[in-house]
């Protein structure tokens, strides 16, 4: 997957384009290849880099949900219990099962969240990754010895799915360019294109270069999550809000905090929200928070009032109880979600999705979450494919093997499997970018040569998930990362500078202060 291959098509006058997809996060991604595999000329523009907001901010799980379930919404939990078994089929290098643990302090608990948990069982059939049951006291702590005993009556064990928000992405990416489709970051819509108030294509620029390029599609989705409103109203002026935005705020911790292969769910905070505590990447991942905000944001930070909440309700159920400098990064996503008639408070906002086709033919495709992305692909590439009068054809993405899944032979395709192949070119390339990290020099040169990394954030808060496991071990490594990177792209030493510069203030940002 080339930058300079990709951009060059989206030149290309001559080509004409089915669909052109706005937004290149998880739904987006979703659409370019659900359209792609229907064989669709399709072609997904975003303004930053692949999955740079919400859809790498997740709380890397891909689940049902059971506190929709608590909420009532039952077609819901349906619908993301099958996407889940699906994901697991289909991305099964990407996707695992995670046993989670519901301690029980009191007598009520285990019947009443056992009864729930058995109806998520259930409703997820032949799909489901294995029965939930009842703990003694003596197991779940055998399962958790750094769950707090006092009061601890016993533990209900579940199963659901735990992946990597930003790798699936890329993934997705690189399944869509297999497929055909072009992909392009760093290329933002200045305008749409209008024909007799129809929309038919849109003015795109690019962002290294400033070169703007006008690009005709019979129809455009708008997969651009919470700043779905900003197209919308680029289209209409006269467009009312539909985003809600919902912040959520994740802690990472050193993994002797939860040592083991077992998360902890709480299933009611102080909030009314469910509360994770998740290894992940050899870390514990805690999250999350839902703060309503005023506006999105492509870099929201995370409040300290949130970073307080979550270190509290850690402490609660862990012997071993977290403070602000056992924070080894903060990071804040925000949901789409789509607003609600009534004035229910955004943890009670549903997590549905919608498809809504404008006056002029955009397709708008919102909330959701990144475990049914598929479903709203197919659902928002159907539409798409009726407002443009495209050949009807059939979604094929329920059993479409995603990019980098293991060959016939058992052989992984991801691009982590080239790193030995590289180390032979130049041995250096084998090195640790530094000791806290889990990558080397490979995985940068892999980044940028087969994953359309253009930026140091790209590489260390996406290709590689540096910045979220160690903010401050990432900030070290970032001019080890300049400096490989500007090779490989021809860059210079002040755009070393300043791409060492950018991104120390930005990783910053995920620093407790």
């Amino acid at each position: 997957m080339k930058r300079e291959a990709m951009l060059s098509v989206l030149a290309d006058k001559r080509a004409a384009w089915d669909l052109l997809i706005i937004g290149g996060g998880a739904t987006g991604l979703g659409c370019a290849v659900d359209a792609a595999a229907r064989g669709y000329r399709a072609l997904l523009v975003e303004q930053s880099d692949f999955a740079k907001a919400t859809s790498s901010r997740s709380t890397k799980l891909i689940h049902g949900g059971v506190r929709y379930l608590q909420q009532g919404n039952v077609s819901l939990v349906l619908e993301a219990l099958r996407e889940r078994g699906l994901l697991t089929q289909n991305a099964p290098h990407l996707v695992s099962h995670l046993s989670f643990i519901v301690p029980n302090y009191t007598w009520w608990e285990a019947p009443f969240y056992g009864v729930g948990l058995k109806l998520y069982d259930l409703l997820a059939g032949k799909l489901g990754l294995g029965p939930s049951r009842h703990l003694s006291r003596e197991e779940t702590l055998k399962r958790l010895p750094t769950l707090e005993p006092e009061g601890l009556r016993g533990g209900i064990i579940y199963f659901d799915g735990q992946f990597d928000d930003a790798r699936l992405a890329i993934c997705l990416a690189l399944t869509a360019a297999r497929l055909n489709a072009a992909l392009v970051n760093y290329a933002q819509v200045v305008s749409l294109v209008k024909q007799r108030d129809l929309i038919r294509g849109a003015i795109i620029r690019d962002l290294e270069t400033n070169v703007e390029h006008e690009v005709t599609a019979r129809a455009v989705i708008n997969a651009t999550g919470v700043f779905t409103d900003r197209l919308r109203q680029m289209d209409d002026p006269e467009a009312r809000n539909i985003i809600s935005p919902s912040q959520g705020v994740h802690i990472v911790l050193d993994r002797s905090f939860l040592p083991g292969d077992r998360a902890i769910m709480v299933p009611r905070t102080d909030d009314g929200r469910v509360l994770f505590a998740i290894p992940w990447h050899d870390r514990v991942l805690v999250g999350t928070t839902d703060t309503a905000v005023p506006q999105a944001e492509l870099e929201p930070r995370p409040l300290r009032r949130e970073i307080d909440f979550l270190l509290t309700h850690a402490a609660r159920y862990l012997t071993k109880d977290p403070g602000p400098d056992d924070v080894l990064s903060a990071f804040a996503g925000l949901r789409p979600l789509v607003k609600s008639t009534d004035n229910r408070d955004t943890a009670s906002t549903p997590r549905d999705h919608s498809v809504m086709v404008s006056k002029s033919g955009l397709i708008s495709v919102t909330g959701g979450k990144w475990t049914t992305y598929r479903k709203m692909a197919q659902d928002a590439v159907e539409q798409a494919a009726q407002v443009a009068g495209l050949e009807e054809r059939p979604c094929a993405t329920e059993h479409l093997r995603l990019h980098g899944g293991p060959d016939a032979g058992g052989r992984s395709l991801e691009t982590t499997a080239l790193l030995p192949t590289l180390t032979k070119e130049d041995p250096a390339w084998d090195e640790l970018l530094h000791p806290k990290l889990p990558y080397r020099m490979s995985n940068v040169i892999t980044s940028v040569r087969e994953e359309m990394a253009r930026t140091v954030e790209d590489v260390l808060s996406r290709r590689t998930r540096a910045l979220l496991l160690e903010a401050r071990a990432s900030i070290e490594a970032a001019p080890a990362v300049a400096e490989l990177m500007a090779k490989e792209l021809g860059r210079d030493k002040a755009w070393v500078r300043e791409q060492v510069t950018a991104y120390r203030e930005l990783a910053a940002r995920y620093l407790v202060q």
